[in-house]
């Protein structure tokens, strides 16, 4: 007997935001099911998270926390060597802010997406990853964590019994282990359309990514993230929403927060 394929019956969309000024977040926020809003290190400031968080809150899209490098200059693409106890203490001082403007909307956060090079270091990073998933975890242990899919991020969420989910991206060029093409050299960015689509689905339907060498990695997508920036981000974030609703595929955030479990700091 063959086979069964396997397939998703729902995934989450999210998308980063209150990074910048062009108007394009609020009508991101009509596509999408989560929002990762910057908390001023890397970009952003009080009243874009306020903004956000406003906007995300009408729509009723999960809001969370997308925590960087102190590295407003390079975006928070500069990778830092910092003591453990600073990203901790980083980390928590950024969920924290985004928290409280929240909390003031009549709302929690429900997970964190690290940004920039603090993410992609943390996929590969054992004890970076650990670091994060402690300062997550010592804040709010129900916070969903999203980490580059089979990395090391998600590794130690498991660990550490932190709920996680493992983060795919539509436009970013793939390595034969699944890790992601680095940001500068030839195939890190997807700039096709087609292509970018057709790889988000395959993703999504069959667990697999076509990698810059030929060669298929093994990914698991419980979550697509669908960048704003470009010239045409917007109109292909509605692309695949469109292809995802035609082909009968919900739309969900991974795990909303529960009624029981608060937010201390808002407690």
């Amino acid at each position: 007997m063959p086979k069964k394929e396997h397939r998703n019956q729902q995934v989450d969309l999210n998308a980063d935001l209150g990074e910048q000024s062009d108007g394009s977040d609020q009508a991101l926020l009509a596509l999408v099911s989560s929002a990762n809003i910057a908390c001023g290190w890397h970009a952003g400031s009080a009243l874009m998270m306020q903004q956000c968080v406003a906007w995300a809150v009408a729509r009723g899209v999960a809001i969370g926390a997308h925590p960087s490098f102190p590295d407003r200059d390079n975006f928070g693409r500069t990778e830092m060597q910092l003591p453990a106890n600073e990203i901790y203490c980083g980390v928590q001082y950024q969920i924290g802010a985004l928290a409280a403007i929240a909390g003031a909307h009549g709302a929690r956060l429900t997970h964190v997406k690290p940004h920039g090079a603090l993410y992609n270091m943390a996929a590969r990073d054992a004890a970076l990853a650990d670091t994060i998933v402690a300062a997550v975890h010592d804040v709010d242990p129900t916070l969903v964590l999203f980490g580059l899919a089979g990395s090391e991020l998600i590794t130690a969420a498991e660990r550490a019994g932190l709920p996680a989910v493992e983060e795919v991206f539509a436009d970013r060029g793939y390595m034969a282990d699944g890790s992601l093409v680095k940001r500068g050299t030839p195939g890190a960015l997807i700039e096709d359309e087609e292509l970018a689509l057709a790889q988000t689905m395959h993703m999504i339907r069959d667990g697999k990514v076509h990698a810059i060498d030929g060669s298929w990695a093994p990914v698991k997508a419980d979550t697509v993230c669908l960048h704003g920036d470009g010239a045409h981000a917007l109109a292909f974030a509605q692309r695949i929403h469109d292809e995802l609703k035609r082909q009968g595929i919900a739309i969900r955030p991974p795990r909303m927060a529960t009624a029981d479990s608060l937010f201390p700091l808002l407690s």
